[in-house]
């Protein structure tokens, strides 16, 4: 887990945290433990997200040259059952809503990031009746944005985790370990056991087989 800001099931019963989107997304078992199980631990990456979001979260209107930006905007949709919070939205003077995620860290292979960012939107058209095109992932390493264009694909993969993440939490069901890359850095580790889980996995198939 690279410095994501964290909203727990528990603190919105019946709601379903955007967060806990992009969590199942990069990794089924990493969303169980934090959002099923409560798990909760820091490294180096999530210190660096919080102190990141803790910024953007603060709130605050600020007017540009091309329309205004609002930082840390609730976001909710009764459709989907979501509740979040955007780090930016950008209201633009022609009309456009334009959210913006901020990330700590480098961008990820997988589309975890930009299921997000799209579930964001998706509650910014309900919330405000407006069809919401693009958005952007903000990388404060490198201080470069990249736009994400908020189609069709991408909305139905957003309603397929949607619809995931609400049977896990519904059967409180703990998947597997990946034990892949993805744990290298992630602040679950040690709670999670990924290698270790996999050989005494292993070993059964191997007795059994």
């Amino acid at each position: 887990m690279r410095g994501e800001a964290v909203i727990l099931v528990s603190d919105h019963d019946g709601w379903v945290p955007i967060s806990a989107l992009q969590h199942y997304a990069f990794c089924p078992r990493q969303c169980a433990l934090i959002h099923v199980e409560q798990v909760w631990e820091d490294n180096i990456f999530t210190l660096r997200g919080q102190r990141l979001h803790a910024k953007t979260h603060a709130g605050g209107w600020m007017d540009t040259k091309d329309g205004h930006v609002v930082r840390g905007l609730p976001l909710w949709s009764e459709k989907l059952g979501l509740i979040g919070q955007a780090d930016v939205v950008e209201f633009r003077e022609d009309g456009t809503v334009y959210p913006v995620e901020y990330k700590s860290g480098p961008r990820q292979h997988r589309n975890a990031d930009e299921i997000q960012l799209c579930a964001q939107a998706m509650c910014l058209e309900e919330m405000l009746g407006v069809a919401v095109a693009k958005g952007a992932i903000y990388y404060h390493g490198s201080r470069r944005r990249r736009e994400v264009a908020l189609d069709k694909v991408l909305r139905s993969e957003v309603m397929r985790v949607v619809d995931e993440v609400k049977e896990m939490l519904a059967n409180r069901r703990v998947p597997p370990p990946v034990a892949d890359e993805r744990c290298r850095d992630c602040s679950l580790f040690d709670a999670c056991l990924p290698f270790s889980i996999k050989e005494l996995q292993k070993g059964k198939e191997d007795v059994h087989g």
